[in-house]
């Protein structure tokens, strides 16, 4: 099959390396000049004028993406250099909090819950309970369910430290508006299900180097196309087949924005056939029905400084009377993963406010927090980073119409917008194509 790719982030990158390995033929169109999509890298310059690669949104995988890092392996990423693995650490800058052991799952989780530092016995027993009730209804709870209501046994200090920030950092949306069932999927997978799934990988490449770029080289290597600044503004239903441009395909994934998709769908409806015009519209519906959460990643410099660790947990308030709130919820040394040294990335999760505002509460909580004085270095506001991740949610599916498929962290599947959801999302919606039966009787 002659595949079209329409966007090449990661899931689109997905859908073309499955398609590859498969033995058909991905021709990939990206309206940007640079792949990766929400997750790729940019240029930028230190205060001392060394110019620096940074990432649009600092990210960090877990072990449980199994598809991420299978697919990495695939397209000749050294997954040992190119991640820092680690057991799960949730830690303070005042060695307060959670951190597992190098021991098998479940057994880590266990034994970092009862070794968990500033918390009480009562701390301890009450998130057993809720995770021993977890296990007990099989990771399922009714669909209308947030995460606090979820949690609500566990303690405050147990809410404070471990599954508001997990919550925020996995979904995205706060655990008070946040899906309890996506919440459990990836406990599940995370903490009592893939061995070593608990584990912490942060990249010491930047995004676009740890799977996009390198995916985009070995399907060319394989015989496809990657065409940058070409955007897709019409696909067109050609019988059986789908035309783009003067171009005809066998399939067709769009790979784009829910927004983008969208659009484009809605633009074709008018000139498809009535029975896929329905599907085009009533999928550009749903797909238009999200709303989004924004992350805001402030990256900051200082000289001759470094944490204790590559990844921190940053408190939301501080401990004087006045009760300050901060924003951020975790904090990065990229001098520890391959950057220069000084250079730390400070992560607000369901971020608002301005970006002005946003920077200069950072670099407070900095000096609050951590004691630094640093220099801002570039701060990077993506608004639609992902779809807010809330109980009962309806996310577009992944068939549109017989040979016509979407992919993307958004559409319909049990992960939250995740690069694993991403990536499974694009592996799901290419081989869709190759097992529909409706497509078994196209040329190989």
């Amino acid at each position: 099959m002659k595949i079209a790719i329409i966007g090449a982030g990661w899931a689109g990158m997905a859908a073309a390396v499955t398609a590859t390995q498969a033995g058909h033929t991905a021709i990939i169109f990206e309206a940007a000049q640079a792949i990766g999509g929400r997750a790729r890298s940019l240029k930028s310059i230190l205060p001392t004028g060394q110019e620096v690669m940074l990432d649009n949104g600092q990210h960090i995988l877990i072990g449980a993406y199994t598809d991420t890092l299978k697919l990495m392996q695939t397209v000749g990423v050294d997954t040992q250099t190119a991640l820092l693995s680690q057991p799960m650490a949730l830690l303070f800058p005042d060695r307060r909090g959670l951190q597992f052991p190098n021991w098998p799952t479940p057994l880590d989780a266990l034994a970092g819950i009862l070794g968990a530092r500033g918390w009480s016995i009562a701390d301890k027993a009450s998130l057993l309970r809720v995770a021993l009730g977890w296990q007990l209804k099989r990771f399922q709870c009714a669909p209308l369910e947030t995460v606090a209501s979820l949690c609500k046994s566990c303690s405050p200090r147990v809410m404070t430290e471990l599954i508001e920030p997990l919550c925020v950092s996995a979904l995205n949306t706060p655990a008070s508006r946040a899906s309890g069932q996506v919440f459990l999927r990836v406990m599940q997978d995370a903490l009592f299900g893939v061995q070593g799934g608990s584990r912490l990988l942060l990249p010491r490449l930047d995004l676009s180097e740890l799977f996009p770029n390198a995916a985009a080289r070995w399907v060319v290597q394989q015989g496809g196309h990657i065409r940058l600044g070409a955007r897709v503004t019409s696909v067109q239903a050609l019988g059986a087949q789908w035309q783009i441009g003067h171009e005809v395909f066998d399939a067709v994934v769009i790979a784009t924005s829910s927004s983008e998709s969208a659009r484009i769908l809605i633009q074709c409806a008018g000139e498809a056939p009535e029975d896929i015009a329905k599907k085009m519209r009533a999928w550009a519906d749903t797909a238009n029905q999200l709303a989004f959460e924004a992350i805001t990643t402030v990256y900051a410099w200082a000289p001759n400084i470094t944490l204790p660790h590559p990844m921190l947990t940053l408190r939301s308030r501080d401990e004087s009377p006045s009760q300050t709130a901060f924003p951020a919820q975790f904090v990065f040394d990229r001098g520890q993963l391959g950057g220069p040294p000084g250079l730390l990335a400070f992560v607000v999760s369901a971020s608002s406010g301005d970006r002005e505002t946003l920077q200069a509460q950072v670099l407070a909580q900095a000096q609050t927090q951590l004691g630094f004085n640093l220099q801002a270095v570039q701060t990077v506001v993506e608004k639609r980073a992902t779809f807010a991740c809330t109980p009962g949610l309806q996310r577009p599916a992944s068939l549109i119409a017989p040979g016509l498929v979407a992919c993307g962290d958004y559409v319909a599947g049990p992960y939250p917008a995740t690069l694993e959801g991403a990536v499974r999302s694009g592996v799901t919606a290419a081989q869709s194509l190759f097992t529909d039966p409706q497509r078994a009787t196209v040329k190989v």
